[in-house]
């Protein structure tokens, strides 16, 4: 078929994960040949406000790469969506990333759920959402415009857990500083990549 591209793998990923999932491929950790056989696809980071659009989007990116790879994964976790994305893969015979969310799947399940039964009124950030903070949750929840509404979304949050990927001071001296913003405890946990990691190396050991 003409228009079916060299590489054998598409993942269709949340666009928060773009940066991740560029470093894993290009720094030739285990199986470096194989991760070259893979493209990436993103979608638009904003829906993070928006969940009950990714399914749709999802579903034409699927459509619109059926036929052009061999396999296809998302790299998503439920996000907010009440199944639907499950949904939805289960239609398509589809796998994607583990857990609800990306804190879930970077920080492992059983740290995570460690973390939430310490304190079940925590707000999770991680790399991109440390960097995009001021876009997405300030300008995108309008705190910028009614910061009257801080108190309002945020009532029943007591702590702060920044899940870092990368280890950058600048970064935790930002998510301390959001933290400040919100008027939440700050916390910071160290998890690298975790199973994005290693549910990627799992599709491209598929195509050896």
């Amino acid at each position: 078929m003409s228009d079916v591209t060299q590489a054998k793998l598409l993942v269709i990923a949340c666009g928060a994960l773009a940066r991740e999932i560029v470093w894993l491929k290009n720094t030739g950790l285990e199986h470096s040949s194989l991760w070259s056989q893979m493209d990436l696809q993103c979608l638009d980071a904003e829906l993070h406000n928006t969940p009950k659009l990714i399914p749709a989007k999802l579903r034409a990116k699927i459509a619109e790469n059926r036929g052009k790879y061999q396999h296809i994964f998302v790299a998503y976790g439920d996000c907010g969506t009440g199944g639907e994305i499950d949904q939805l893969l289960a239609e398509e015979n589809i796998e994607r990333l583990p857990g609800a969310h990306c804190y879930a799947f970077f920080a492992g399940e059983h740290q995570f759920s460690a973390l939430a039964e310490q304190e079940l009124g925590t707000f999770y950030l991680t790399d991109f959402l440390v960097e995009h903070f001021e876009r997405l949750v300030i300008r995108g929840l309008q705190l910028d415009k009614h910061p009257e509404l801080r108190q309002q979304f945020f009532a029943h949050y007591k702590k702060l857990v920044y899940l870092s990927q990368r280890q950058e001071q600048k970064l935790v001296l930002a998510a301390q500083k959001a933290a400040d913003y919100l008027d939440l405890v700050f916390q910071h946990h160290h998890c690298g990549y975790g199973d994005l990691h290693t549910a990627l190396d799992a599709q491209i050991l598929k195509l050896s």
